[in-house]
């Protein structure tokens, strides 16, 4: 890896149990808060001054190498240790609870090598993992300067010769664009262009005379300031025949099926920098005194963070099941990680704005509470729910869809025991099959099909007086707006001048649909288990995130807000510490934060 070598830290992968069984995106996590505490690579103030002087985070990378990071970026069938989505989400959701600049930049790597297995030879596959697995950095060059996420329009040329192809143009507004080793690019090998008149090729920088290529300059940033974002310019750059990735024209779709595991990944930014939103917040709330208080034991406050608290969780859930759908219901993923793409980020960056309204200046302040780090927080998320795809490009793919998700949940059938697995953790995952990847979801949506059945179950709890009454009333009325939401949706009739705003709407409505069917799933397969934390069999949890996605819907009853307080209170009042790691459905967290 370029860059500068770690610092010394005075703990080592060793000290903090690599070699155990715990799950390794735990295992991070204790290296880095080890980090944090010994004012290593990762400590708030060291990462803090980097932003500030717009300087790449090189020895927190470091550290991630000298983790083994990189393994888990391969597939476990090339020499990695990749095998469970749901894995490499927390992973990166560990690292950003510190800093989303060392996350994204390190990340990059995956979105620029998951082309190779996806779509690679065999040779190519091989190569690419052990050039990963060694720490080499990977970039992805997709985009261009006039053209933005409108793929179809990229001038960035390849042209075939008797033994290689040249390429010319620019990719720009890269990530790891200068640092990368390695870029697989997007290139037009058909003048007429089309959907298949692009390939996939891998530029090597090591390979080509220095004037084959020139790195554009770094973009100053609004966030994210240290990270590379930049570009680069090919000069006749020659690559050998063996360098397109997949077959000739395929470049479009492989780039598509691969954004449905990128997409997806990239929850756990937005995961992680929730669970630092709350740290900072919670500390701020216990020690403001305020009207002969503290901040956070009125109740306004405490209802404040509750409902930031049931948007969280429920952004969790909705991580989780796409990451185990990439496994379980892979021929779903070009709908699920839309929804999960948009749903996600877009729901923490709201959850960030809540909470800072709680630290009042503090939120943008810099250097005065710690560090700044709170504005440096909410600057670096901005750009989750931009790259590989904005909210307004993945609810467009949804859009495409409705018909076949109308006509799928008019069939009343899903994927029983995929869905089973998607939201049961504890169940083993099959292993990931590329091939059964597809570019529209022929089966519909497994998770709101399955809501019916789940709703006769969740009203037979409630009569039998093992689940409050109160959240088989919001079960009702969640399966009621999908119900309404899908006679809508057989309404639209898709239009080649446009999509109307009333399709982005639906769009929206769909996303919190499925939320809220996550979530109620998740609760049923998952109450009667013992393995995880004890909050998964907790009532309270699933009503605060009911009451929440109802009230997205324009459906919140009086005294609804009330789970919300309920809630905070049942995770605060037996704590004096909120959890290193944060509040979770998928990992234990103290005892004492779920009595």
């Amino acid at each position: 890896m370029t860059g500068q070598t770690s610092c010394a830290e005075s703990v080592s992968p060793a000290a903090v149990g690599l070699l155990s069984p715990e799950p390794a995106d735990q295992q991070l996590a204790r290296l880095l808060n080890a980090s944090q505490r010994a004012r290593g690579a990762f400590a708030g103030d060291v990462l803090a001054e980097l932003d500030r002087q717009e300087t790449f985070p090189s020895a927190a990378c470091q550290v991630l190498n000298d983790f083994g990071l990189p393994v888990y970026y391969v597939p476990l069938q090339h020499g990695g240790k990749l095998n469970d989505m749901t894995e490499l989400m927390q992973l990166w959701r560990a690292i950003s609870r510190h800093d989303l600049t060392v996350a994204i930049g390190h990340g990059k790597t995956f979105l620029g090598s998951v082309c190779y297995w996806l779509a690679g030879s065999p040779d190519q596959q091989s190569r690419a993992a052990k050039d990963v697995i060694n720490g080499s950095v990977y970039a992805w060059g997709l985009t261009e300067r006039s053209h933005g996420s409108d793929l179809l329009a990229g001038e960035l040329t390849a042209t075939q010769q008797d033994n290689g192809w040249v390429l010319e143009g620019e990719k720009w507004l890269i990530n790891n664009a200068s640092r990368g080793q390695v870029m697989c690019l997007l290139a037009r090998t058909s003048p007429a262009g089309g959907s298949r008149g692009y390939s996939l090729f891998a530029l090597d920088k090591r390979l080509q005379p220095g004037t084959a290529f020139s790195l554009l300059p770094k973009v100053k940033t609004h966030g994210i300031r240290g990270a590379d974002i930049s570009g680069i310019a090919l000069h006749n750059a020659f690559v050998p025949q063996h360098a397109m990735i997949g077959a000739p024209g395929a470049g479009l779709e492989i780039v598509l099926k691969a954004l449905q595991l990128t997409r997806t990944a990239c929850v756990g930014l937005s995961l992680g920098a929730a669970d630092q939103a709350f740290e900072i917040a919670v500390e701020f709330m216990r020690a403001r005194a305020l009207y002969d208080n503290h901040l956070i034991d009125l109740p306004l406050a405490r209802a404040t963070l509750g409902e930031a608290l049931a948007m969280h969780l429920c952004a969790e859930l909705v991580g989780l099941a796409a990451t185990r759908s990439v496994h379980a219901l892979p021929d779903e993923m070009s709908m699920i990680s839309v929804i999960a793409k948009a749903f996600v980020p877009g729901t923490v960056e709201s959850v960030i704005k809540r909470l800072g309204e709680m630290l009042g200046a503090r939120a943008f302040l810099d250097h005065v509470h710690r560090d700044g780090m709170y504005q440096k927080l909410e600057r670096d998320h901005r750009i989750v729910p931009i790259f590989d795809g904005s909210m307004v490009v993945n609810r467009s793919s949804l859009i495409t869809q409705f018909p076949l998700l109308t006509s799928a949940w008019k069939r009343a059938r899903n994927s029983a025991a995929g869905l089973e697995i998607v939201l049961t953790p504890g169940l083993d995952l099959p292993a990931f099959n590329p091939a059964q990847l597809q570019l529209i979801a022929l089966q519909g949506c497994s998770v709101l099909q399955g809501l019916p059945k789940a709703s006769a179950r969740i009203i037979a709890l409630a009569a039998a007086k093992k689940l409050p009454q109160t959240v088989a009333s919001q079960c009702r009325r969640l399966l009621a707006h999908v119900e309404a939401l899908y006679r809508e949706l057989d309404q639209y009739v898709p239009t080649t001048e446009g999509v109307p705003d009333a399709a982005f709407e639906l769009a929206r409505q769909y996303e919190r649909c499925f939320a809220g069917a996550v979530c109620l799933q998740f609760w049923l397969f998952n109450h009667t288990r013992d393995d995880g934390p004890a909050l998964r069999r907790k009532p309270q949890w699933l009503q605060a995130c009911l009451a929440w996605v109802l009230g997205t819907l324009g459906d919140r009853t009086e005294g609804e807000h009330n789970a919300f307080e309920a809630l905070a209170s049942l995770l605060l009042d037996h704590t004096t510490e909120w959890p290193v790691n944060g509040i979770s459905l998928l990992r234990d967290t103290p005892e004492e934060a779920h009595p």
